[in-house]
């Protein structure tokens, strides 16, 4: 499993009119391990906002997005020098520049912290919604995931975006539908820059403590009530042997 994720890009050109935005073209690196295996260099190339053309170094070519884009992806495709030039940036663009970026990052970041909680459904539904709630992390990238019994689950889960604290860190939860089976494991998977290897937390199906404190609150009550109860009948008790009985006519 990827143990963290991140991507740095750089803006090469942009280009303003009177109407607003017009064109751009970025380059990234994306990445998903502390050893930094498996980067992928991207070049994408936008109009209006609308990304027309790309090329990525998983693919080896440029791939077109619209009718200008697959036009424009089949003449870079037919000039190998262009493609030579793309090709080489994912060691002279990435390769360089990810390492000290990501070293960078590591020190400059926030470890997240997790809580995973269960909620009660209405009726008709699952029966049962697990919500695996991350706080307190930075930066903001991160990916929150399920397993069960090590498979990531894919279904049932929806999240929330990154909402910012206002303070620089920010929060996440994500919420997986489930149907309980016996002896399954079920953990919520935080992967992050300022983290070196995912955080796994596992989900225990015992009581909650929301419901282990009422049952606590419940139960405290109950023997206050009977404290209270024996000592009315032992003072009653005592009352009783002090009295004096008067006959009457």
């Amino acid at each position: 499993m990827a143990s963290s994720f991140l991507s740095f890009s750089l803006l090469f050109i942009s280009l303003y009119t009177a109407d607003g935005f017009m064109e751009y073209v970025t380059g990234r690196c994306v990445f998903n391990s502390t050893e930094l295996k498996d980067i992928e260099y991207i070049y994408s190339c936008y109009y209006n906002k609308v990304e027309y053309a790309r090329f990525s170094s998983s693919v080896g070519k440029y791939v077109g997005y619209t009718g200008w884009g697959l036009k424009n992806a089949e003449f870079w495709n037919n000039n190998p020098s262009e493609l030579a030039r793309r090709r080489g940036e994912k060691e002279r663009y990435c390769h360089n520049n990810v390492g000290v970026d990501y070293q960078a990052a590591l020190t400059k970041s926030a470890k997240p912290y997790v809580r995973l909680r269960s909620v009660a459904l209405p009726a008709g539904k699952h029966p049962s919604m697990l919500v695996c709630s991350v706080y307190d992390f930075y930066p903001k990238q991160i990916r929150v995931s399920w397993t069960r019994d090590g498979q990531e689950v894919t279904s049932d889960v929806t999240s929330t975006d990154e909402l910012a604290d206002g303070d620089w860190y920010y929060q996440i939860h994500s919420h997986l539908e489930y149907t309980p089976r016996s002896g399954e494991k079920i953990s919520c998977v935080v992967e992050h820059a300022s983290l070196r290897e995912p955080l796994v937390t596992d989900w225990d199906p015992s009581l909650p403590e929301s419901e282990r404190n009422k049952i606590a609150i419940g139960a405290s009550g109950l023997i206050l009530g009977l404290i209270l109860s024996l000592a009315g009948f032992i003072y009653y008790k005592r009352k009783a042997r002090g009295r004096i009985l008067v006959p009457t006519n």
